[in-house]
């Protein structure tokens, strides 16, 4: 096979594989939502406690693949994970029981982490190793295209089927992304080098680094997952808006679609933090846009700003860390999820509560806000400490050469 189709092969498994288990087994449930508590009586604040379970499996899941250096066992774990994406979202309809809800949403994230950290560890491992370009912008465009999929599938089923006959319908569809995300991904290599023989050698981060960048990210774990989860409720909540959220929802996967390929450009121009701190930026207006501005037109335009930006934001940090470690890029990967996955768990459950106490889930995104904004001058500082540190590698040479 021509090294370019396989290499548009490998890329486009790695797109169903997120598609399936981002979009289906993950997102799906965020249009769902209103459904599910219009006719299966899902309350508020089970809601938010069940987001945070699917957000403990996705952590559970970061934590298998922080620990897995064995590209083989990866590639195992990974196409089980693809499976158990289909199985989760079956689940979803066979029962009202909510202790069965959370058992597919735990499955459901340590599915997602099986596509989005030991899918795109191989991935990336293969494109090094073929000597392609190390960045994820196509393979990411899976989780846009999961997220405006899913969302368009579920108002369309809207109009036909019950929440039950619609989970059932995304698990019919998760069969059929299954087969080419699991038959165009190859067979990991394990050789230690490239395919012309170059060494590939991991190059670690310094602590201080390491433990800034799992901080900046925590925070945008804050930011993303408050709109990611609930805003379709949000916006059908606000004044003038009902029945609007969907179509908010589909909008974040539009702007999400071609975002990664966006800031993988900006990056070349700009540097990696620097396109980080830019996201940031662009991130805390898409999140106050809705509540802050009001109308449609606030609301969607936010909602292409969020999508545009959460995602490159993942694929840049994701990017960076397969380049820390290229032998095991899932190993620093699965690191920094752990933190990005923590802030996943808390803030689904703190905005379940401010909901409660302050009548919708609204308060949830100027929560998010405002923790966007303490990662943004995290990322600054962190910009400083490597400034920092190549100049402290450079002093040397610098010296020598005089």
């Amino acid at each position: 096979m021509p090294e370019q189709t396989q290499r548009l092969k490998v890329l486009a498994a790695g797109i169903f594989s997120l598609i399936l288990a981002l979009g289906v087994a993950r997102f799906a449930y965020t249009p769902m939502l209103p459904l599910m508590q219009q006719q299966a009586g899902l309350g508020v604040a089970a809601a938010g406690w069940l987001a945070a379970v699917n957000y403990a499996g996705y952590l559970a899941g970061a934590l298998v693949a922080s620990l897995i250096g064995d590209l083989v066992l990866k590639d195992r774990l990974y196409r089980i994970g693809m499976v158990v994406a289909i199985g989760s979202t079956a689940l979803m309809g066979l029962t009202t029981d909510p202790a069965v809800w959370a058992l597919s949403r735990f499955l459901a994230g340590l599915s997602s982490a099986a596509g989005m950290l030991l899918g795109t560890g191989l991935i990336l491992n293969w494109l090094i190793r073929h000597e392609h370009r190390s960045e994820l912008g196509i393979h990411f465009a899976g989780i846009g295209l999961g997220i405006a999929g899913c969302a368009a599938v579920v108002e369309l089923l809207g109009h036909y089927l019950d929440w039950q006959a619609q989970w059932f319908a995304l698990s019919a569809l998760g069969g059929l992304l299954l087969i080419p995300a699991l038959a165009w991904l190859p067979a990991p290599d394990r050789s230690g080098v490239s395919r012309s023989g170059v060494p590939l050698e991991d190059r670690p981060p310094s602590p201080l680094f390491l433990r800034l960048f799992m901080a900046a990210y925590f925070c945008a774990g804050v930011g993303y997952v408050v709109s990611a989860t609930f805003i379709v409720a949000i916006v059908d909540q606000l004044p003038g808006l009902a029945g609007r959220g969907n179509l908010v929802f589909l909008a974040i996967g539009v702007g999400a679609a071609p975002a990664c390929i966006n800031w993988d450009l900006i990056a070349r121009r700009t540097g990696e933090l620097n396109a980080l701190i830019l996201a940031a930026l662009l991130q805390i207006v898409g999140i106050l846009l809705p509540v802050a501005v009001g109308g449609l037109a606030a609301a969607l335009f936010g909602a292409l700003l969020f999508g545009g930006t959460f995602i490159g934001m993942v694929s840049l940090v994701l990017t960076m860390a397969g380049r820390f470690y290229p032998t095991r890029p899932a190993k620093m990967m699965g690191r920094m999820t752990l933190s990005y996955g923590a802030a996943q768990i808390l803030a689904p459950a703190l905005t379940g509560w401010l909901a409660i106490h302050y009548g919708g889930y609204a308060a949830g995104l100027y929560l998010a806000a405002g923790v966007m904004v303490v990662g943004t001058l995290l990322l600054f500082a962190l910009r400083s400490v490597e400034r920092r540190e190549r100049a402290g590698l450079l002093q040397p040479a610098a010296c020598a050469a005089s």
